[in-house]
């Protein structure tokens, strides 16, 4: 299979749904910044012991608090076990250059089985004509399979992926973020904030922002998801990724935004990819396609 890869120092990196023949953008992961928190300042010049003092414990209270927070994060995958699946909307946005390239995607996720669903449909053309039928595209640990690739590949066949061979794991290539690797990219959440209380949907969450270490979640996440990310951390200049997460009140991640970010000769690429969850329960099917029903041959580039 042929696909579109970009180099910097760290090494090949399929860019942005380049997989599907949408985005092909020089260059590779420079991460994300940290994001600001909400922890007191040292005090002014002049404050006495005893301030210092106070100002100190006011500190450890919010590094105590932060650590609480991260901690709800950190257990938004196991919290998706016990729901047992849902439906899933993704949307994925590249910026560069002042070019701006949305992929949106519809489907459900069984997060028991670990397998997912989900419609894609690419961007129109410059004519506003849709130029790619949606692609359908099943999740599964290890792998992504594609229907409706195009590039030379029969209507009938499927594209199978080995997602840890792409030096992203599959968090933009495909298109769409793994529901799943979403949240167990949460698993190394730190430098938590609380934003607020708000309504999604109609149901209220909790919203919280900070920063994820793709190895470090590599580290600690569950079996089935530790190969993908291990290989992102080698794509990705830079491992640090801003987050904001939304969760209901029994932990549950409502939805997700990863901001992935990369630098290239022509200056700065924006990767944006969202993730919302809503109707836990509804049963989700996913049959992954035989082995005949999977195209061998040559993908035009």
């Amino acid at each position: 299979m042929v696909v579109q890869q970009h180099r910097r120092r760290c090494g090949a990196f399929a860019v942005a749904a380049a997989v599907l023949g949408v985005v092909a953008t020089s260059g590779c992961s420079g991460g994300g910044g940290a994001v600001a928190d909400d922890r007191p300042g040292s005090g002014q010049a002049g404050e006495t012991r005893a301030g210092e003092a106070g100002a100190g414990q006011a500190r450890g209270g919010e590094a105590r608090g932060s650590e609480a927070r991260a901690d709800k994060v950190r257990k938004a995958a196991d919290a998706l076990a016990e729901a047992r699946s849902s439906k899933a909307r993704t949307s994925m946005e590249t910026a560069t250059g002042g070019t701006r390239v949305t992929i949106r995607g519809e489907g459900g996720y069984d997060f028991v089985r670990r397998m997912g669903q989900l419609t894609v449909v690419l961007p129109k053309g410059p004519a506003g004509a849709a130029e790619h039928r949606p692609v359908t595209e099943l999740l599964a640990p290890g792998a992504l399979y594609m229907k409706n690739r195009g590039a030379g590949v029969p209507v009938d066949k499927w594209v199978r992926i080995d997602t840890t061979t792409l030096e992203d794991g599959n968090l933009v290539t495909g298109g769409a973020t793994d529901p799943l690797a979403a949240a167990e990219l949460l698993r190394s959440a730190r430098d938590v904030t609380y934003v607020g209380e708000e309504k999604l949907a109609g149901t209220k969450v909790w919203h919280y922002r900070g920063i994820t270490d793709i190895a470090q979640a590599a580290r600690v996440a569950e079996p089935h998801a530790r190969a993908a990310l291990a290989a992102a951390a080698k794509g990705f200049a830079m491992d640090t990724v801003p987050f904001d997460a939304y969760l209901d009140d029994e932990g549950r991640l409502r939805k997700v935004r990863h901001r992935f970010s990369f630098t290239n000769e022509t200056g700065t690429v924006a990767v944006t990819s969202t993730t919302l969850l809503y109707d836990f329960g509804t049963p989700v099917a996913v049959r992954l396609p035989d082995q005949r029903d999977i195209y061998a041959g040559k993908i035009r580039a």
